[in-house]
């Protein structure tokens, strides 16, 4: 995987297997309680992995550093009905977890509670530098589905808060979402327009330091 250390694959797949399911997770269970039970139906309501990742998505965090999961499915017509904001909700539920998983994380760490055990193997992450990857990838995960840009949160999010005239605007260039984002993600790089490492990584660092105290 891009000559990743066996310590730095294993704490990635770790921290996919936790976040990623609990991002989906949260998804579901609160469609589930505005009244849509598409995704139970879907088998979507649990905290089972298998339930949840996708597979190229899991490929990109490993390699990557950040990647996404199935989407959950919903019925945003009943979702509308309980409550005008119920779609939004549904849709920052996934972030909003990725934010909290920080949070608690980063209390061991910037109270100093995280033990260095002597005689670590090698091939295994440290506990410190596990929690701090754990941080650090809940919160890219965060911002990065908060981008509003069909298909991830931060579409729904920005549409329930953003002027009608805008919001057409988002629902024009929906279709062409995925393109858009495969484009900064895979395209501007290469010619030097690096808008994550612009944007995305600064705010990421600033969240971190924030939080742990660094």
């Amino acid at each position: 995987m891009l000559n990743l250390s066996p310590a730095t694959l294993i704490s990635r797949i770790l921290t996919l297997l936790i976040a990623f399911t609990v991002h989906e997770f949260s998804h579901a269970w609160v469609a589930d309680s505005f009244g849509d039970q598409t995704p139970r139906m879907e088998g979507r309501l649990t905290l089972n992995p298998g339930a949840h990742l996708d597979l190229i998505g899991t490929l990109m965090l490993l390699i990557a550093g950040f990647g996404w999961a199935k989407p959950v499915p919903i019925n945003p017509y009943v979702l509308r009905r309980r409550s005008p904001a119920a779609v939004m909700w549904v849709s920052a539920a996934g972030p909003l977890s990725n934010l909290l998983m920080a949070v608690v994380a980063a209390i061991p760490v910037r109270f100093g509670l995280i033990p260095s055990p002597a005689n670590w193997p090698n091939f295994l992450p440290t506990p410190i530098n596990f929690m701090i990857n754990f941080i650090g990838i809940n919160l890219l995960l965060m911002l990065f589905n908060l981008i509003p840009l069909a298909p991830l949160d931060g579409e729904k999010v920005a549409e329930y808060f953003l002027p009608p005239s805008i919001a057409r605007f988002f629902d024009q260039i929906r279709p062409y979402g995925p393109i858009i984002l495969l484009a900064i993600v895979f395209v501007l790089p290469i010619i030097g327009i690096d808008l994550f490492g612009w944007i995305l990584y600064p705010i990421m660092n600033a969240i971190f330091r924030l939080l742990v105290g660094a």
